[in-house]
């Protein structure tokens, strides 16, 4: 539970959770560590995660390979600080209190991976600003 843990929890959604959730939650887990409470899930999960985002993640050293699309739901909602909404409309359902944010990003479903760099490129950014805003590095 993000409350008891005292971390920022974050939760990507995107449709079928194979492409742009499963890439996000894969550099925030990369590139925050253990300072984040990272989930992600699908409105509509799709039955893998997609070759060619698992190709351009090995590209960066991330080996999402293992992940598996899981289903949306309002329990992974509730238990999430930020929800960060990728295409996939009004599916996901809203609490009071927590942060929505949706990141417009091009589908990555039926492209090569030559497609998809630019989408991971990018998520990447909006990751790396997303961690300098909840979890920033702690300065000695």
């Amino acid at each position: 539970m993000a409350e008891s843990s005292g971390k920022p929890s974050v939760l990507f959604v995107c449709v079928h959770n194979a492409g742009r959730s499963q890439m996000a939650a894969a550099w925030l887990t990369h590139l925050a560590g253990d300072r984040v409470e990272v989930r992600s899930a699908g409105s509509n999960p799709g039955a893998a995660v997609n070759p060619a985002a698992v190709e351009a993640m090995i590209e960066v050293g991330i080996d999402i390979s293992a992940e598996t699309p899981k289903i949306l739901t309002t329990d992974a909602v509730r238990e999430s600080d930020v929800c960060i909404t990728m295409g996939c409309g009004d599916t996901c359902p809203v609490f009071p209190g927590k942060r929505y944010l949706d990141w417009e990003l091009d589908d990555p479903a039926g492209q090569g991976v030559e497609a998809v760099r630019p989408i991971r490129d990018e998520i990447k950014t909006l990751v790396e600003g997303l961690i300098a805003e909840i979890a920033p590095e702690a300065t000695a």
